[in-house]
């Protein structure tokens, strides 16, 4: 208890002293989580809208699929992204293995399913005769799409919440594909495993407290925005 709490303050006084290393893992951190984060939001928003108010032909296939992403092992997805980028796979040429680009291209991966997945079941609980009513006012499928989203936003605001927790904590995919090279691709998650095999417990809890905090601010600042827009309603 003594070493743990000894560890705490330690980890306390790093972060208040601006540690360089601990503030350059946590910038590398919020630059590989903020696009993974926009791509992610991005494509995954659109898709799981059109997937929630398009019927076809294979949407039952389609949505098992995606299901099923959401659901992925992270350490299936570091593998796959591996396998494309490694000399022998078909993206081999672009040298992205052990890089923050490939880091960010696995987490993609492991977040886009979770909000087109939620964004979609965010649409398909919507009141079926909304989008009858928008068709006989003559919307656009843009207009549609929009209109819908807006109606749905409590569930898309959490698919959002949903891909940045499967982003922000992911430690196997990223240490496999990008190496945990210290001043390169190391990152919060894969650097407090990293010090605590090193046993440098200071730096482990200074950079969970610190990742704990990015989590707690950034899902307050999501539910502030959220709660923004019922007020504008």
């Amino acid at each position: 208890m003594h070493d743990m709490f000894s560890g705490l303050l330690q980890a306390i006084d790093l972060i208040l002293n601006l540690d360089p290393l601990l503030f350059e893992i946590i910038l590398r951190s919020l630059y590989m989580s903020g696009i993974a984060l926009f791509i992610s939001t991005a494509l995954g928003i659109p898709v799981g809208a059109w997937l929630g108010f398009k019927k076809f032909a294979g949407r039952k296939v389609v949505t098992i699929f995606l299901y099923t992403g959401m659901g992925l092992p992270p350490v299936v997805v570091g593998l796959f992204v591996y396998l494309i980028f490694s000399r022998s796979g078909p993206l081999g040429d672009l040298q992205w293995l052990f890089s923050l680009k490939a880091m960010i291209v696995a987490q993609v991966v492991i977040s886009f399913p979770l909000v087109a997945g939620f964004s979609m079941a965010a649409v398909m609980g919507l009141d079926p005769n909304l989008a009858r009513q928008l068709q006989s006012l003559g919307a656009t499928p843009w207009q549609m799409g929009v209109t819908m989203l807006t109606e749905a936003r409590t569930g898309v605001f959490a698919s959002v919440v949903a891909g940045f927790g499967s982003i922000i904590s992911e430690v196997g995919a990223v240490m496999m594909v990008g190496g945990n090279i210290e001043g390169r691709t190391r990152v919060l998650t894969t650097a407090i495993v990293l010090e605590t095999r090193k046993g440098n417990f200071d730096l482990a809890i200074a950079l969970s407290i610190v990742l704990l905090s990015l989590s707690f601010l950034t899902n307050t600042l999501i539910l502030r925005l959220q709660e923004g827009n019922f007020v504008r309603r």
